[in-house]
């Protein structure tokens, strides 16, 4: 059976650094190791290379974007290697916009183990890459308004709290994290409660503090929300005259709550959308369809 290594005071302290729980990340990486050796060894790695042989890798940016996951990269590697028989150097800080050629990690290991590693590793780093770039290229479109692309419920099972830091690597803001830490009253809520304020004296009696935002489809619904309390409303699907609209009646008889746009944005429309006054755009799209970033892996001396 594959013994896995704790991590390093080192990593676990860049962890916590990047909001992201040590333990959590440590449990995502023996889940995906675990799943690439499906019980055994790695056959390819352990024929053609010596127990004994050292190697210097470095990883790398292959096309232009915005780096991240970096500490959870020297999380593989340690957890895989030891943190006492590898080396892992972070080259770059993650958030930082690279080119390709850039080398962001050089790490010195086992060269087995190293390889063991390496597609684990790759995988993660290359898919928040991606969610960070395509974030960023939200918050480039939003520069100079003042609305700020958020993320959503819609990421990958296990992997929310590193897709979500991914997203303010590039850029954007979290949406709740679950379902606990903040109330969204969505259109079934609303039928299944009789109503929009039903809905919400309902959230409200039983948690009386967290913030509450209510989805709504047109105007009447939004001045509905308003009057009701919400702290937030979502207005899904609404055209940018009706986003003008709902911006009027919201500065006009809830100054304090903020509007949320969805429903078929895109990048393109991205500034206009903010320029209607809105104060969030969701974009699903950040966590469950970011293209990833190339990046690899090299061995650049055997030892």
């Amino acid at each position: 059976m594959f013994v896995f290594h704790p991590l390093s005071d080192r990593t676990r302290a860049q962890l916590i650094d990047a909001g992201l729980d040590p333990d959590a990340v440590a449990a995502v990486v023996r889940m995906a190791i675990s799943e690439d050796l499906m019980g055994g060894i790695d056959v390819t790695s352990t024929a053609t290379i010596p127990e004994d042989q050292r190697s210097i890798a470095t990883f790398g940016a292959r096309e232009d974007g915005v780096v991240a996951g970096l500490p959870v990269v020297a999380a593989v590697i340690e957890a895989v290697c030891g943190s006492a028989a590898s080396e892992v150097e972070l080259l770059v800080d993650d958030a930082s916009s690279v080119v390709a050629g850039t080398e962001v990690a050089r790490v010195t290991a086992p060269t087995r183990l190293l390889l063991t590693a390496e597609r684990t590793a790759l995988n993660l780093l290359c898919h928040l890459s991606g969610v960070a770039s395509l974030t960023r290229r939200w918050a480039d479109a939003l520069a100079g308004t003042s609305a700020t692309v958020r993320d959503t419920r819609k990421t990958t099972p296990g992997l929310r709290s590193l897709e979500k830091y991914a997203v303010r690597c590039g850029g954007g803001d979290n949406h709740r994290m679950g379902l606990s830490d903040m109330a969204l009253v969505k259109d079934n809520h609303v039928a299944a409660a009789g109503g929009i304020a039903a809905a919400y004296e309902r959230v409200r009696a039983l948690e009386g503090s967290i913030p509450v935002e209510i989805e709504v489809d047109s105007l009447d619904g939004l001045r509905e929300a308003i009057a009701a309390g919400a702290d937030e409303v979502l207005i899904d699907n609404f055209t940018p005259t009706e986003m003008r609209e709902a911006v009027a009646i919201r500065d006009e008889v809830g100054p304090t709550v903020r509007l949320e746009a969805s429903g078929g944005l895109t990048v393109d429309t991205a500034r206009a959308v903010a320029e209607t006054g809105v104060d969030l755009i969701a974009v699903g799209e950040l966590t469950h369809s970011a293209r990833v970033l190339d990046l690899g892996l090299d061995l650049i001396v055997v030892v």
